[in-house]
């Protein structure tokens, strides 16, 4: 009996505890899941919080970026009105004088009739006096015109004289401001812009680490592409910015383009810069093309040779006094066919040998004789018209004229080179000089080539180390200080620095 009670009491206690058990694991998973609960819902408004401020950010720059492209639309409208007010004012400018030129032209054709008239009656008076004089004289009809020539020559001659010395001078006046007219209309038709070359480029950085990377460690990257392109790099505290500085324009704008892309690229090392400046040397050749087709396209010449318009677009790194060769040219070309239509000259002749007329210097610096010489040769090996060779190669005097548009493109040419700001005689002279300076340095033997940098106060000569060793090497700087000294004029001293550098490159494979 105890036992079956001590049973019953065991599986009542055993239900009992079960039950507990199980709510209390009821209890426990309640809690839990008021906890995850709450802090889903935590972190639901958090995210919502967060959504709200990105779509607030989001609507102030869109609203900045509508604002910036209103402003610039307002700018860009404003240049146009201002751009169409200046034609619309040269347009009345030409009508006007249009108008003007009319009926100076009516005038002038109404005096002409009237003095014809005039001459008429004063013919059929003549011939009535001398009927008359023959009739009364017993003289015959070439005597007596003789004598009443003579009489009136003699009574009226000082009056005749200063009459003929007013006509002269009124004549003067007139062809004077005629000239004057036709060369201001010339040069209005003329509205070409026209920049003075410089020896500086800029190039812009995106931050100022990049300078450190340029440099390079020790330097070797900014040597590097110093030695490839022969231009002085300069990075000092200008902020974001480095400057390049050659007196030859194809190098800086290797250079410029060379650490453009590298900088773009990111990778900057002495590899990496090697390959991006060869293939910008490539680029070149069909950039100067370009630039040829270009000017033949602007002024109208189009049955230009392939190689003669190449030659052409060479002259887009051509100075002379610090003026672009190929924009001058071009200048020259729409000058010389405006003055030929306003005198009634042969206008196509004139720009076509405006726009040719300093090819030569396309070469000058590789073919012995004076650009209008080496010009004559390019165009006469092009199969250039006769009339246009004769044209353009007086256009220094060197040749007498042949024909008025010679005369034509001679003025536009001394036009274009003479007005105000056209031209530099000191950037030329310095340009000149640097190039003589690099000149007498490569022209000793083993000499790979050589840079004038730092305004031609340093000359950076780069031998080639299997014709010249070390000693050859100390040789050479100082043949090159001597011979420097003896043959060139410049001020304060020029630093010689010969580089000989090995180099061996072998692959894994």
């Amino acid at each position: 009996m105890d036992q079956l009670i001590a049973l019953i009491v065991g599986v009542v206690c055993l239900g009992i505890g079960s039950t507990l058990g199980y709510l209390a694991r009821q209890s426990i998973a309640r809690r839990n899941y008021r906890t995850i609960e709450a802090k889903l819902q935590k972190k639901v408004d958090k995210t919502r919080q967060e959504v709200g401020e990105i779509t607030k950010e989001a609507k102030a720059k869109a609203e900045e970026i509508v604002i910036a492209a209103k402003t610039e639309e307002d700018k860009r409208s404003q240049r146009l009105l201002k751009t169409e007010q200046v034609l619309l004012q040269r347009e009345n400018i030409l009508d006007t004088k249009l108008t003007k030129i009319e009926v100076e032209e009516k005038e002038f054709q109404a005096k002409v009739n009237k003095l014809r008239d005039v001459k008429q009656s004063l013919e059929n008076l003549k011939q009535e006096a001398l009927k008359n004089l023959e009739r009364i004289s017993d003289l015959p009809k070439e005597e007596a015109k003789k004598e009443l020539l003579a009489s009136i020559e003699k009574e009226f001659q000082q009056e005749i004289l200063e009459r003929i010395r007013k006509l002269e001078k009124a004549g003067i006046e007139k062809f004077e401001i005629r000239a004057k007219e036709i060369l201001t209309s010339a040069v209005q038709k003329c509205a070409l812009s026209q920049a003075q070359e410089i020896t500086t480029s800029t190039v812009s950085l995106p931050d100022e680490d990049i300078k450190g990377r340029i440099i390079g460690k020790e330097g070797r990257n900014i040597r590097t592409l110093e030695k490839l392109t022969g231009v002085e790099i300069i990075v000092d505290e200008t902020p974001q910015t480095v400057v390049l500085s050659s007196f030859d324009p194809v190098r800086r704008y290797i250079a410029k383009i060379s650490l453009e892309k590298l900088i773009q690229d990111g990778r900057i090392q002495p590899a990496r810069i090697e390959e991006v400046v060869a293939k910008t040397r490539e680029e070149i050749a069909t950039q100067i093309k370009d630039a040829g087709e270009t000017a033949i396209y602007d002024t109208g010449i189009l049955d230009l040779d392939p190689k003669l318009v190449q030659l052409l677009g060479r002259l887009k790194f051509r100075t002379s006094y610090g003026q672009n060769v190929l924009l001058h040219s071009i200048e020259v070309a729409h000058l010389a066919g405006a003055l030929a239509s306003e005198i009634g000259a042969d206008a196509k002749i004139a720009k076509k040998a405006g726009l040719l007329h300093d090819i030569g210097k396309a070469v000058d610096h590789q073919i012995q004789g004076s650009h209008v010489e080496i010009g004559i040769r390019i165009l006469e090996k092009f199969g250039i018209e006769k009339e246009v060779i004769s044209a353009m190669k007086s256009h220094h005097e060197e040749y007498p004229y042949e024909s008025p548009e010679g005369v034509i493109v001679q003025t536009a040419d001394a036009i274009s080179g003479s007005r105000p700001g056209a031209r530099k005689d000191t950037l030329e002279d310095y340009l000149k000089r640097l190039g003589e300076l690099e000149k007498v340095a490569t022209s000793f033997s083993g000499v790979d080539k050589a840079w004038a940098l730092q305004a031609g106060r340093e000359i950076r000569v780069f031998v080639r180390p299997e014709e010249l060793d070390d000693l050859a090497a100390r040789k050479l700087a100082r043949e090159i200080a001597q011979r420097i000294q003896e043959e060139l004029r410049y001020p304060g001293e020029i630093k010689v620095t010969v580089i000989r550098e090995s180099r061996v490159v072998e692959y894994a494979k």
